[in-house]
C-alpha cells in the first residue's frame, strides 16, 4: 500500500489496494482520524490532505473539534446488544437485515464520524448521498445503468441509524437523539392491500380445483391437491402464511359453533405475535378433513410419487398440515388464471388470501373487533388497510341525513 508523510510525519497519505482514491489520516486529540481525499491524484490529494490537517488543527485551538465515541464504536455494540436481546423474538434473517445495512451503507458513510456529529443535517445529507448516483459509477463495468435505491429502502436504513443513536445515547455516548424523521416526506397514500375479491376467489379455487384435476405429471398429483385445499383453508380462517406454515394437526379441532351450529375450526396459533387462537369459517372444515384423511409420501418434497415404489402413510398428529411449499406452483396457477396481479398493478401472494379473509368478513358485517381478535391483529390495521376501501362500511343511514324543511317555506 503506497503511503506518504506530510507536515513533518503527522499527517499519513496513504491508498488501498480496492480503492482509486488517496485516504489521509492523523492522530490528534487523543485518537485517529481519517477521511477520503476524494482524489485520485496525488499531487491534489496532497492538497486536500494538508487543508483538513489544518482545519482541524484550528478546530483543535478553537475548542470546537469534537471527541468522543464514533458511530463505528455504537454500532459495534449496537449488533452485539441487539442479536443478544432479541434472540428467540426476532428471526434472524431479521437481524442479519440491520448488520447488512449497517456494512454496506452506513459504516462506509458514518463509521468514522463522533455521534455527537451525527445532526439532523447529517443524516439529510445522508439521504441524498443515497439518491444521488455515484461519482465512481461505471455502466459498462456494472453492466446496468445506476438505479436509485427505493425510499422504503432509505427508510429502513435511517430505522437502523435511529437505533444505533439510541444504543450510544442509553450509554451515554450522546446527550440527545437527533430528529431522523424525513423533513419532505408527505403523508403517503394508503393503499388497499392486494386481495381477491369474491368473483376473484371463486375463480381461483374453480382454477386450483382443475390444476389438480388436470395435471399431467402424476408425481405432482399430491402437491396439486394439498395446493388447492391451501386455498380454501387460508381464506376461510384467515391465518398468515408463516403460521399456517408451522401448523400441525394436533393444533387443530373440529368443534360445533355455539352461535350458529356450524361445525368449524378451532385452531391454536404460533406465528409473530405468539400463541393464540382462531375460530374458522365452515367452508375451512371440509379442506381440514381432506388434509387429515389424505396420504402422503413420507418425503413430501420427493419428486417421485407413490406409485414408484414411495411408502404412503396417514398423518401423524405432530405431522405439518402443509410440509411442502407451493409457492411457483402457485404464482403458475395465478398467472394462467390472470390473477397474478390486481387492479392497481400489485402482485397477489399466499398473503392476499389472508386479505381476503378479512375483506370477506367486514363486507358481511362482522365487528371488526371480533374479526381483529380472530386474526390477531390491531382494529387500527384493520380500518386503515382494509375498512377504508370497502363500500360496505359506509352506513347510508348515518351518512344520507336530511335535516327537514320548513312546511310554510316550501311554498
Amino acid at each position: 500500500m503506497p503511503t506518504h508523510k506530510l507536515m513533518g510525519g503527522k499527517l499519513n497519505l496513504y491508498k488501498r489496494e480496492n480503492s482509486r482514491f488517496w485516504q489521509c489520516s492523523t492522530f490528534l486529540e487523543g485518537r485517529n482520524r481519517r477521511t477520503s481525499t476524494k482524489e485520485e491524484s496525488l499531487a491534489q490529494a496532497k492538497e486536500f490532505a494538508e487543508d483538513w490537517y489544518l482545519e482541524l488543527r484550528a478546530k483543535a485551538r478553537a475548542g470546537t473539534l469534537k471527541t468522543g465515541k464514533t458511530f463505528a464504536q455504537a454500532a459495534t455494540v449496537f449488533e452485539k446488544e441487539y442479536e443478544a436481546s432479541t434472540r428467540g423474538h426476532r428471526s434472524p434473517k431479521w437481524v442479519q437485515g440491520h448488520k447488512d445495512r449497517i456494512r454496506l451503507h452506513l459504516m462506509p458513510y458514518f463509521g468514522n464520524k463522533v455521534l455527537s456529529g451525527i445532526t439532523e443535517g447529517a443524516i439529510q445529507e445522508y439521504r441524498v448521498h443515497r439518491m444521488t448516483e455515484p461519482e465512481d459509477w461505471n455502466e459498462e463495468e456494472q453492466g446496468r445503468p445506476w438505479k436509485p435505491p427505493a425510499r422504503n429502502t432509505i427508510h429502513n436504513e435511517v430505522v437502523t441509524l435511529s437505533m444505533v443513536l439510541k444504543t450510544a445515547k442509553r450509554h451515554g455516548w450522546l446527550e440527545t437523539l437527533p430528529d431522523t424523521s424525513d423533513p419532505y416526506r408527505r403523508q403517503s397514500k394508503v393503499e388497499h392491500r392486494p386481495w381477491f375479491t369474491p368473483k376473484e376467489y371463486k375463480q381461483l379455487y374453480e382454477a386450483t380445483r382443475q390444476n389438480a384435476a388436470e395435471l399431467k405429471k402424476k408425481r405432482y398429483k399430491w402437491h396439486a391437491e394439498q395446493l388447492h385445499d391451501f386455498v380454501l383453508f387460508m381464506a376461510n380462517t384467515g391465518l398468515r402464511p408463516d403460521e399456517v406454515k408451522q401448523l400441525e394437526f394436533r393444533d387443530v379441532e373440529i368443534v360445533t359453533d355455539e352461535w350458529s351450529g356450524d361445525r368449524i375450526l378451532e385452531i391454536e396459533v404460533r406465528g409473530k405475535r405468539g400463541v393464540g387462537y382462531c375460530k374458522s369459517m365452515p367452508g375451512a372444515v371440509r379442506p381440514f378433513e381432506r388434509l387429515r384423511d389424505r396420504e402422503r409420501p413420507v418425503d413430501p418434497d420427493s419428486d417421485e410419487s407413490d406409485t414408484d415404489g414411495v411408502r404412503t402413510a396417514p398423518p401423524e398428529p405432530t405431522d405439518l398440515l402443509f410440509p411442502s411449499e407451493y409457492q411457483k406452483m402457485f404464482n403458475r396457477v395465478l398467472t394462467d388464471a390472470k390473477l397474478k396481479f390486481d387492479r392497481n398493478g400489485k402482485a397477489r401472494t399466499a398473503y392476499s388470501l389472508r386479505h381476503s379473509y378479512i375483506c370477506f368478513r367486514l363486507l358481511e358485517g362482522a365487528d371488526i373487533y371480533q374479526v381483529a381478535k380472530n386474526c390477531r391483529t390491531s382494529v387500527e390495521m384493520i380500518e386503515k388497510h382494509y375498512a377504508a376501501h370497502l363500500k360496505d362500511m359506509i352506513d347510508t343511514s348515518l351518512v344520507n341525513v336530511r335535516r327537514e324543511r320548513d312546511a310554510q317555506g316550501s311554498g
